[in-house]
């Protein structure tokens, strides 16, 4: 930019708040237009976003490295044949297809904890940060539960994890999948848990872990989270707006 277009661009006065946030705000002004290096910086992001929803997850990476890491695992998909059917049928994304149903059935069953790793509306999300959270989580788990192989379903919405928890007979399911990208967070991945899965459960009988990448929740206070649901869910019978995470009040009494 030149002297004269650096004079132009009138600075916001919060503009010392941006340090604490990746928000847009503070950006400035030129006129009644944003200054070019901030429009470019949108659009960047605008494009990442776009990319995270239509990268597809590369499977035998991440199946390697779960083996690697200790993990079995086992791959499934929904009844959406392809990303962009995925996109377009929320629906098909909830239920998986026969094959994946008659894959699972030749799995041990009765299990006290299933974890599923959906692909969801970020890949990139999965790919990078599925595999540290499950080992901070797995560092500090009981080693007295009865675990399923770490299911990998492609194509997946959050309900998929019913479906499987259920052929599984699993008493508790936690679906790792990646969340809807955002404009200054195209990574970010979220954790759900459901007690008794079963087909035709809703979001109220869900918990919720949201944001877990570096630069929102790290993985160890990610993992302290999900192992205080998981033994409070498995203690209580019960999942959803009946069980409030009170993981920080425990934190604070140590």
């Amino acid at each position: 930019m030149t002297d004269r277009q650096i004079s132009e661009v009138k600075a916001n006065p919060w503009r010392d708040l941006k340090q604490f946030t990746a928000a847009r705000i503070a950006v400035g002004r030129v006129g009644a237009s944003l200054p070019t290096d901030e429009l470019l910086r949108f659009g960047l992001a605008h494009a990442m976003a776009r990319d995270a929803v239509h990268l597809p997850l590369s499977v035998p990476k991440l199946a390697a490295d779960l083996a690697h890491c200790g993990f079995e695992s086992c791959v499934v998909d929904s009844r959406a044949p392809d990303r962009a059917t995925y996109l377009l049928r929320p629906d098909l994304g909830r239920e998986l297809n026969a094959e994946s149903c008659a894959d699972i059935a030749k799995l041990r069953s009765g299990c006290d904890l299933a974890v599923v790793v959906g692909d969801g509306l970020s890949a990139i999300a999965v790919q990078r940060h599925a595999l540290p959270l499950l080992r901070a989580f797995s560092a500090f788990a009981k080693h007295g539960w009865n675990l399923a192989p770490v299911i990998i379903a492609r194509h997946a919405r959050v309900a998929l994890g019913d479906a499987i928890g259920e052929l599984l007979r699993a008493r508790l399911v936690i679906m790792l999948i990646g969340e809807r990208p955002g404009l200054s967070s195209p990574d970010s991945l979220g954790a759900y848990l459901t007690y008794l899965p079963r087909i035709g459960r809703t979001d109220a009988e869900r918990n919720c872990i949201s944001n877990i990448r570096p630069e929102g929740l790290p993985y160890e206070a990610a993992a302290r989270k999900l192992l205080w649901l998981t033994e409070a869910s498995l203690r209580l019978a019960l999942t959803g707006v009946a069980l409030k995470d009170e993981s920080d009040l425990t934190l604070i009494e140590g």
